[in-house]
Parts: C-alpha cells; structure tokens; sequence
C-alpha cells in the first residue's frame, strides 16, 4: 500500500496503457412536489424512455396510483427549507395556474419503477425545475457549486442520476500531462441508474438484483481496448461504472443493457487496473472492488485509510486498484 496525491497518477502509467472514462452526464433528476390528494412526494427520474416519458422511483407516504396526477415544484424558492418545501396540492396549482409547475400522469408500474407521462418535453423540464441528485449521505441540498462539483470535465452524454464519482479526480491539466506522457484514454457512456445507492439487504448475494443501466462503447474505445491487449498493456477502467461496461460488454462496441453483479470470484475479462473511490458497507460497489482487488487486500486497503483520515465516498479519495490474479 502507498500513499500518493492524485497528481502522481501519470508517474503510476506506462505508455502502453489506457485509461477508460464513463462521459455520461448527471440529470438534474430529483423532483419535489405533491399527489392528487395533497400529499408530498419525491420523484426521481430513473430513466427517459420517451420524449415525454419517464421511469422514476417515488417516495411517498402512500404509494400513488395508476390514473393519478402529480405536480411538481416549479424549482427551489430562495429562503430556508427551499430545497424540501415543494408545491401546493393539484387542483390549488390547477386553480392557481402556477406558472411553471409539471403536471404528470402515473400510468403504470415496472417493479419497483413508476412509469410517468409529462404534459411537456422531460429533458427540458428537468433542467428547468429538477434537482441535482446528490447521494442520501450527503446531507445538504444541492447548491450552485454541486451543480459544477457533481460533473466530470468530460461529460457529454445527458442520463445519469449519479456521477461516475472516480472521474470528479480528473481535470484538463491532468489529462493533458496523461496525454503528453503517451498514456491513451478513450471514453464510453453507462447512465448511472438510481441502483447504485441501493445497499445489499439479504445475505445471499444470489437474492440480490441489480437495476438495469444503458451502456455504450463506441467502435473506436473498443479497437483501443483490443489494441492495449495485444501491445501488453493494462485496461484501466475509471471508476467502478466504467468497469462494468466493459466487462459486460466483453470488450466489444454497441450499445446494450446490463444488471451485471460482480462479487469475489467474479472472473474478470477486459479490465486489468481499476481508479475508484472509497465505497459504502455493504454496497454493491464495495463488493466489486473486493472482487477485483481481493478481499483480504481490499479490507487492509480500507483500514490504512481510515487510520490515515482519507476521506471517503463520492467527494473522497481514491485508489488505485490492480486485479488480482487468480492462482
């Protein structure tokens, strides 16, 4: 184990590597607002799968039902508790006419998931009234910085309700100093689903089940990866969602969905290094980077850093992992 500042990762780095980034994007996709019969609701938008359309888990007193209506909040109101305090009853916003305000309709269930349908174009809306998602653990609203601090340098593709937080390391002068080292990067897309902040509640890992989440590897990021191979280079995914594409992907481009689980003795394809964060207990990514690292190595990992005060989970420190070879 070494101590390092993030700046030293270009000393770390041969000129036959690769780094992988995720360029996907963080929706503004928290909405506060109120049902049909007053009640408070918070919805967060898991996926657009329509223009007009979303998947969205929602937090209710009780559950709201098919045919319902909802309204949302037409934004944070300045002054104390804006960002918990959403908007009046339906038919007082209706009667009111709050300029502003998003109507939506429940029109079914996916599991877990409530399919809503919006009266106006959603990725708009969304950057209109939504909140930036920050985790549960953070416990402060999302302010001005979040909205700057909660996104990588590099991200391009709208869809995520969390940051690939392994990337919030890097800044231009850094992957420039990786470029000019002969270290290559290359980029694909996973829109970080809502999942990733569900913690693992059932002993049998088997029993647990992973939210589907989009990926995309482009044709060009899938040649690098072959061409690193057979140069003798190391795949080194940044962060744990950059990770599960490629390994789910099998190194291979398109587009595709995964609910990849990764688990100590999970038999790793693609990736031979890993930039990550330190994760929550009893977390899905904890257990993906005891599969990758090994778990003995990954728990002396986590002790060194708690006795060193590192700082942990999305605005933390990180580590750089290689993959533990199997015998």
């Amino acid at each position: 184990l070494e101590d390092r500042a993030f700046t030293d990762l270009p000393d770390l780095l041969g000129t036959k590597d690769l780094l992988v980034f995720n360029d996907t994007k963080v929706l503004k996709a928290r909405l506060l607002g109120r049902k049909d019969s007053g009640g408070r609701i918070e919805a967060m938008i898991e996926r657009i799968v329509a223009e007009r359309e979303v998947l969205a888990l929602i937090k209710a007193s009780h559950a709201p039902k098919t045919g319902s209506s909802l309204i949302f909040d037409p934004g944070p109101r300045p002054g104390p508790g804006s960002a918990t305090d959403p908007a009046p009853g339906v038919a007082a916003c209706k009667e009111a006419g709050m300029a502003g305000a998003a109507m939506a309709t429940v029109f079914g269930r996916d599991g877990d998931l409530y399919r809503l349908s919006f009266q106006e174009p959603v990725a708009p809306l969304l950057e209109r009234i939504g909140r930036l998602p920050l985790p549960p653990y953070i416990s402060h609203a999302a302010e001005a910085d979040d909205e700057a601090r909660y996104q990588t340098v590099y991200a391009s593709h709208p869809g995520a309700v969390a940051a690939p937080t392994a990337g919030l390391h890097f800044d231009p002068a850094l992957l420039d100093r990786l470029r000019s080292r002969g270290v290559s990067t290359a980029m694909l897309t996973l829109h970080v689903g809502s999942g990733t902040f569900l913690p693992v509640r059932t002993e049998d890992l088997a029993l647990h089940r992973m939210h589907s989440e989009r990926f995309d590897i482009p044709p060009a990021t899938a040649q690098m990866v072959a061409q690193t191979r057979a140069r003798g280079g190391q795949v080194i995914a940044v962060g744990t969602t950059s990770l599960r594409a490629l390994e789910a992907s099998g190194g291979g481009a398109g587009p595709a969905e995964t609910d990849i689980f990764i688990t100590p003795g999970y038999p790793f394809k693609v990736v031979d290094g890993l930039v990550t964060n330190f994760h929550l207990p009893r977390s899905t990514l904890l257990m993906l980077v005891s599969a990758f690292g090994g778990v003995d190595t990954i728990r002396r990992a986590y002790a060194h850093a708690i006795t060193g005060r590192y700082r942990f989970f999305s605005y933390g420190d990180a580590m750089l992992l290689n993959r533990r070879k199997s015998c």
